[in-house]
């Protein structure tokens, strides 16, 4: 997918970072080649033209030629392709019987587990990639509630004598933004926005503009925090998604927009930085996730965080962060506790939480992929 297009979502900040830190330093014995496929064309090409933009090199040195493959090989499928990957069925089947080994990050299961938050014909297209996933080697999850869940709905899906053969673990994810970003220019008005930001508390949300993220939620809340009298900013991170268009319209047009509400739709790895450092805490108010970068990124910026009350926001920030259930109400409620906590310096701090760089989460891509053994996290 980052070949056609880097939408600097979640799962393109992965994929960039893990790529990077694995270029530098590969498995041993092993060379880090991308590959990509097309829709409509069969098999894998290298991706040179794309990693010598990406390693900001002459754009001319190669040409993406059919990938060439051979027995010891690993192919891993790091980014996510749903639509694309059903199409390749064959190639993975030819790619075993060639002797390599076929795996694939999954980076959650939420347009099958809550599908209504998600376009018609979404859990059906996410479950046709899965049963693909399932007909591997492996699946290495970004976190351990991703591979529990889908260790679940592989139970429940998938015959055993198929699910026997597939190896499912987790790994961790890093802390850093993309390290391969060099630009440092912020789009005009970004100046004005980040002073707006840093003279009132600002609750910073990260992240596509769509329904289970959470920002209707917090619209409400903030509403009604203002409505109290409460001096404090929402701010959004996050480009248009799918089925939010009175949401969309209704952020547009706010009476409180570039005063005490902020959406930033393309923000650049440079001007999401910024945003970090003039924030006060960061707001995850997400129904469900399959990781929660977010949450270390922000710890990697020493912001504070208020988080809904998932497993999965527990496992990465533990007590390091101020936890809400419910609705718009509860959450009002929990911004106005966290900054009477703030206020007495007594929130929940991130300064301490630990987290991983990117290289570390690599070390663990690496541990997971080759330290495995099958039978480690049973599916059967």
């Amino acid at each position: 997918e980052l070949v056609q297009r880097d939408a600097n979502i979640g799962i393109q900040r992965v994929v960039k970072g893990l790529l990077r830190s694995l270029v530098d330093a590969p498995p041993a014995g092993y060379r880090i080649e991308p590959v990509y496929a097309q829709p409509g064309r069969p098999g894998y090409r290298y991706a040179r033209q794309f990693m010598l933009r990406f390693l900001e090199c002459p754009g001319d040195a190669f040409e993406d030629a059919a990938l060439d493959f051979r027995r010891g090989d690993i192919f891993v499928g790091l980014d996510l392709q749903p639509h694309l990957v059903p199409e390749q069925r064959g190639y993975y089947r030819r790619l075993r019987h060639a002797g390599v080994r076929v795996e694939f990050v999954v980076y959650d299961l939420l347009p099958i587990l809550l599908s209504k938050r998600f376009a018609a014909g979404a859990a059906e297209i996410h479950a046709k990639w899965l049963r693909v996933v399932a007909e591997n080697d492996g699946a290495l999850c970004i976190s351990q509630a991703v591979a529990n869940e889908l260790s679940a709905w592989l139970r429940e899906n998938v015959a055993e004598q198929q699910r026997k053969n597939l190896l499912v673990r987790a790994f961790t994810l890093g802390a850093d933004l993309n390290p391969s970003s060099k630009a440092t220019a912020l789009p005009e008005g970004a100046t004005q926005v980040l002073t707006a930001i840093s003279s009132s508390p600002s609750f910073l949300m990260v992240g596509t503009v769509e329904p289970r993220k959470g920002q209707l939620t917090a619209l409400d809340a903030f509403e009604q925090v203002w409505a109290q009298g409460v001096q404090a900013n929402l701010v959004i991170a996050g480009k248009q998604g799918w089925m939010v268009e009175d949401l969309a319209a209704r952020l547009r047009k706010h009476r409180e927009r570039g005063k005490r509400l902020f959406w930033i739709e393309n923000a650049s790895d440079a001007y999401l930085e910024k945003l970090y450092a003039s924030s006060a805490c960061l707001l995850t108010a997400s129904e469900g996730e399959g990781f929660g970068l977010p949450l270390i990124e922000a710890a990697k910026h020493g912001l504070a965080g208020l988080a809904s009350d998932l497993p999965v926001f527990r496992g990465v920030a533990g007590t390091h962060a101020y936890y809400f259930n419910g609705n718009a109400h509860s959450l009002a409620v929990a911004v106005i506790d966290w900054l009477s906590l703030f206020g007495r310096g007594a929130h929940p701090r991130s300064e301490k939480m630990p987290f991983l760089t990117w290289q570390q989460s690599a070390e663990a891509f690496k541990a997971a992929l080759f330290g495995g053994v099958p039978g480690q996290l049973p599916v059967h």
